[in-house]
């Protein structure tokens, strides 16, 4: 089959390498110049598969009007006239009740711990060399009650297939001793042993060149304005090079893919949700982190890249606006010293910004839309480098009629409609 899959992050190059080792006549298009340098460039290098939850749960809500007006709050609400991002929160602040959090946390480690064999196969099979570090993921807390409710939740995501371990404070700082001389009050962490972190941009750019020896077409500098349908079938899509046709057509554009839906008679919720990073280069190994970190007072992760520490979260709803705002990317590095004070220093730092597409439940949208030779893959939200593996191979299975290897129920738009 001629297929063409819009986006090269890493979501759109997973997808392009699965479907043409399946044998099928791919081409990618992608506005940028070359693979995964949008949302894919600097993100938090965090493979979490077991460490992953919905941010759509208990007590978020509370802590959002906690937050408005702060200019250094974790998740930030830009107050404007958008109804799309009204309707949006609604759909969010109904996912946020305790019993629609592990609704959605089942399908969403399911999809995750699938990812994680298929990553596997993956890099051993093409030999790719992306700074993977194993050892786990260490989510830290400030609030001895946040840590309690959590760790009593452990029990509920053992019984998905999940792998956590509750520490107290001295746990904390066994584990990773990097953390002894840390400003920030730790009340103990969750450590999640299996997940791993590695650099998101280094995995899909040589995927990329692996899928061109595999005969994949890649179209750089190309945008994608729409897709025009015949009937109940895309005949092509609709770039500002010209028309591309296809047989069958994978929706893999992040944040944007909505914009790409105007009549075909379905609306994605899918809302650009800015984060930023930093990247520092290491001064002192032995004072840096070996393990992967989240700070969960601070919604922010911190993953070794190479020499250099990987600062990255924040939450901002605030359209499709790409301004680096350096108060805010500032935040990043300032939290990494209080954290672990002789890692690193401002000098050399480089910040960055990105756009993630997240849905209201935190699931991404994975297989066919309304129309039969369109495939969806797209709404990952903070989670694409971690399931891009796993929602690659469901599309490609898909792509040539067969049932996927994991359970997809859940996963597709009708649970919107």
């Amino acid at each position: 089959m001629k297929v063409l899959v819009l986006g090269a992050g890493v979501v759109g190059v997973t997808t392009a390498y699965e479907l043409a080792r399946d044998g099928h006549d791919v081409t990618v298009i992608d506005r940028c110049e070359g693979p995964g340098l949008e949302t894919s460039f600097a993100n938090g290098g965090q493979l979490s598969w077991d460490h992953g939850a919905p941010l759509a749960g208990p007590g978020v809500m509370q802590k959002a009007l906690k937050w408005l007006g702060k200019r250094d709050a974790p998740l930030l609400f830009r107050l404007r006239l958008d109804p799309v991002l009204w309707s949006w929160t609604l759909n969010f602040i109904a996912n946020c009740a305790e019993s629609a959090y592990w609704r959605n946390a089942e399908p969403l480690l399911r999809l995750a711990l699938f990812a994680r064999e298929r990553l596997h196969i993956i890099a051993k099979t093409e030999a790719i060399a992306f700074d993977h570090r194993h050892g786990g993921i260490l989510g830290l807390y400030q609030d001895a009650r946040e840590l309690d409710r959590d760790v009593d939740a452990i029990r509920s995501w053992r019984e998905f297939g999940g792998s956590r371990t509750a520490l107290g404070h001295e746990g904390c700082i066994e584990l990773e001793p990097s953390l002894k001389l840390s400003s920030f009050t730790i009340a103990g962490g969750i450590h999640t042993p299996n997940d791993e972190s590695g650099d998101c941009f280094a995995f899909t750019q040589q995927l990329a060149s692996c899928a061109e020896t595999l005969g994949v077409n890649f179209r750089w500098n190309t945008t994608v304005k729409g897709l025009h349908r015949e009937g109940e079938r895309i005949t092509h899509a609709i770039t500002d090079r010209g028309d591309e046709d296809a047989d069958i057509f994978v929706l893999a554009l992040g944040s944007y893919s909505p914009l790409m839906m105007k009549g075909l008679d379905l609306k994605l919720p899918i809302y650009p949700a800015k984060g930023y990073s930093c990247t520092v280069p290491v001064l002192n190994d032995a004072m840096a982190p070996q393990l992967s970190i989240t700070s969960n007072a601070h919604k922010l992760v911190f993953s070794r890249i190479g020499n250099s520490l990987r600062i990255a979260g924040m939450l901002e709803l605030n359209g499709y606006d790409t301004e680096l705002v350096e108060a805010r990317a500032h935040l990043t590095l300032s939290s990494a010293i209080k954290l672990f004070p002789r890692a690193c220093t401002p000098d050399h730092a480089t910040y960055w910004t990105g756009l993630r597409p997240l849905t209201p439940d935190s699931l991404p949208i994975v297989g066919h839309a309304k129309q039969p030779n369109l495939l969806l893959n797209t709404g990952h939200g903070m989670l694409g480098w971690t399931l891009a593996a796993g929602t690659a191979r469901i599309v490609a299975d898909l792509a040539r009629n067969h049932a996927p290897e994991v359970d997809i129920t859940g996963l597709g738009w009708e649970r919107f409609a």
